[in-house]
């Protein structure tokens, strides 16, 4: 949940989509250099949606009230490929679900949701495309899929793309409005046992627990980004976490780990959270003296990846309005 999310009234008449996006970004971002090429490969990518619908065409006009939508991520937004991106194709065991309007699929760790400014970077989207297209080989152009929401590339779970752009405001709204319900597995350094320094080996932390606050960043804009608490008058936005502890035992990192049957005393815990604010779970545990192993901008222990995991994903069906539980199997070494 590194990503900002905007939107703006467009306040011109027929200005070009581009040229309102570009004012926007250099308003957000405070500069104004090398934005032109980025702007209309952001807008390419299907970031920007106008009244609900992805539009990938710079030129298109916008008229005077239209409504523009688009989330960025500042930290990542000039940034170049990553080394350890993986390698990935998606195969039918990497689908959760699947209908005539949506498409849910397991993410894999360190592999983007979407595409960035680097054009050869491969993306799940780009993945989801290319898996679709081989089911129907007949299409001349390439199969719809709308990207509606997000995962930070090294977290894994569950993700839903569309498959039918009518469907695209029904599937915004329950996001925007939170009917969709996210449960996360985080694992954690198990500050309560006995090898942590806890006052006892039978010490147990609370079964569930909550976090309420206002976060806003802390950080300054030529910094990495990071968020912390900020009071609601100096623009901070709420932010509300339901937590409940779902194991506790050793994890370990490698075979000599193993072989020597020593490892990290370690909590799993469930993350539900109820408002969509930038880095939430990663803030609201480290607030707790629970950061996420991984996360060390966030004063995490040293680990192969951010310990988080998109586990469960309920939502109504945008065209039937059942309600459905979509779940990603935990990866092997998550507890």
């Amino acid at each position: 949940m590194s990503e900002e999310k905007y939107y703006f009234a467009a306040d011109k008449k027929n200005q070009r989509l581009d040229l309102f996006m570009r004012e926007r970004l250099a308003e957000i971002l405070g500069k104004s250099e090398g934005l032109n090429s980025k702007v209309r490969r952001f807008i390419v990518s299907g970031a920007v949606s106008v009244n609900f619908k992805q539009i990938r065409r710079p030129a298109y006009t916008l008229n005077r009230g239209d409504r523009v939508d688009f989330s960025i991520d500042e930290k990542k937004f000039f940034a170049e490929k990553e080394v350890d991106d993986i390698a990935f194709e998606l195969t039918d065991k990497d689908v959760l679900f699947e209908d005539e309007a949506i498409i849910v699929v397991n993410k894999p760790a360190f592999f983007p949701t979407e595409s960035t400014f680097q054009e050869s970077r491969d993306n799940l989207h780009a993945a989801v495309i290319r898996y679709l297209w081989a089911k129907n080989p007949a299409l001349r152009n390439p199969p719809y899929v709308g990207i509606m929401h997000r995962l930070d590339r090294e977290t894994s779970g569950v993700i839903l793309f569309t498959k039918k752009r009518d469907v695209n405001k029904a599937i915004h709204d329950m996001f925007e409005n939170h009917t969709a319900q996210k449960v996360y597995r985080a694992v954690c350094a198990d500050p309560y046992a006995a090898s942590s320094g806890a006052k006892s080996k039978g010490e147990l932390p609370p079964k569930t627990f909550q976090v309420d606050n206002f976060l806003g960043r802390i950080s300054k804009k030529t910094e990495k980004a990071k968020w912390g608490v900020v009071k609601e008058k100096d623009g901070g936005l709420w932010a509300h976490t339901d937590f409940a502890v779902a194991s506790r035992r050793k994890i370990v990192r490698g075979a000599a780990e193993l072989l020597a049957n020593t490892g990290l005393d370690a909590l799993g815990i469930d993350c539900m959270p109820k408002t969509g604010r930038t880095h939430q779970i990663r803030v609201h545990l480290a607030s707790l003296g629970l950061a996420i192993l991984g996360d060390e901008l966030y004063g995490g222990k040293s680990w192969h990846r951010i310990m988080l995991h998109a586990f469960s994903l309920t939502f109504p069906h945008p065209v039937t309005n059942e309600m459905m539980t979509i779940e990603a199997p935990l990866p092997a070494d998550f507890i």
